[in-house]
């Protein structure tokens, strides 16, 4: 069946104009006449059947009708372009993985593991951008998404196979200096783990998006802890490295994402109890059809990350 595709041309020319609001200036940006733009978006309008743009007596503005057309047009022409740099790029041999992810696990988590694939696989190019809750696969150019929730959450995604990675453990990790003080101890001791009674007793660095972590944390622990609430509140895990590793406080954060700061010493674990929360890591991609298959790179890509999630797992069994 013929496809219903208004020309490449067309649709380069409208997103130019939706972006600059102006005929002009997409026509500089494309090395084209300005009657020329007028005579494709002119074209576009009559092959959709709606009009894009007001014509005013100052220029040109967009219909709503444009400017939702003119995001998903601006990302389509993004996907494109993405797509034929990797094909020229790879000259046809593997391919590129479009991967959206949560910001504090891919920085901190995937980044340093990658120049691992390169040398596996360097074939295979991952492109990552930030994306932290559910998305429709069918309006973004993403292959997969590395994902943090519940879950509940993945279940509620709706055209998705989820791949369990791993769980979410967090434990209390702060400063050397921090821990020093944090009772009296021989010199040569002062570094050494406390116990969840100490630590109730110590500067607290609360997680905003989790504002009950440290009682939970407490409550598992037996412990009766007044100042389970109080401290300086951030949003991310980065960020309570950060602030930990200055001395500012205690913070809960899975160890898998300090991994640096503890090999450094910048940052240790302050008691060795941890807390497995409802959270784990998943690797989503898009439901298939039953005799359609993932992508060579995804399928290579898949395979890789759950050998790194076994390994952080200590491997173990799922």
């Amino acid at each position: 069946m013929r496809r219903v595709l208004p020309s490449t041309q067309a649709l380069a020319c409208f997103e130019s104009a939706a972006r600059h609001i102006s005929y002009t200036k997409a026509a500089q940006e494309l090395s084209l006449t300005q009657s020329a733009v007028s005579r494709q978006i002119i074209a576009l309008e009559e092959f959709v059947g709606v009009a894009l743009f007001k014509r005013t007596r100052h220029g040109v503005l967009l219909t709503d009708a444009g400017q939702h057309y003119a995001t998903q047009v601006g990302r389509w022409l993004q996907g494109l372009e993405r797509d034929t740099l990797d094909l020229m790029s790879h000259q046809g041999e593997g391919g590129p993985l479009n991967l959206a992810a949560v910001p504090t696990f891919a920085t901190r988590w995937l980044l340093p593991r990658l120049p691992q694939l390169a040398q596996q696989h360097p074939d295979i190019t991952v492109h990552i951008d930030v994306q932290t809750r559910p998305f429709l696969f069918a309006d973004t150019v993403f292959d997969a998404a590395l994902y943090a929730g519940t879950p509940e959450q993945v279940a509620r995604w709706p055209g998705v196979q989820a791949q369990w990675l791993m769980d979410e453990e967090v434990v209390p990790v702060c400063s050397p200096q921090l821990l020093a003080t944090a009772q009296q101890r021989d010199p040569g001791r002062a570094w050494l783990p406390v116990g969840p009674e100490v630590i109730g007793r110590m500067p607290l660095l609360q997680q905003s998006t989790r504002a009950h972590g440290w009682r939970q944390w407490f409550e598992a622990m037996n412990v009766d802890a007044p100042r389970a609430l109080d401290g300086m509140r951030l949003e991310l895990f980065s960020m309570l490295a950060v602030a930990a590793r200055e001395g500012l406080g205690v913070a809960l954060i899975p160890p898998m994402l300090i991994e640096q700061e503890i090999a450094r010493g910048d940052l240790i674990i302050a008691c060795p109890q941890s807390l497995r929360g409802n959270r784990a890591y998943y690797l989503v991609t898009p439901e298939l059809a039953a005799d359609a298959h993932p992508s060579p790179a995804l399928r290579t890509f898949s395979h890789w990350l759950q050998g790194c999630a076994q390994e952080v797992r200590g491997g173990k069994a799922e």
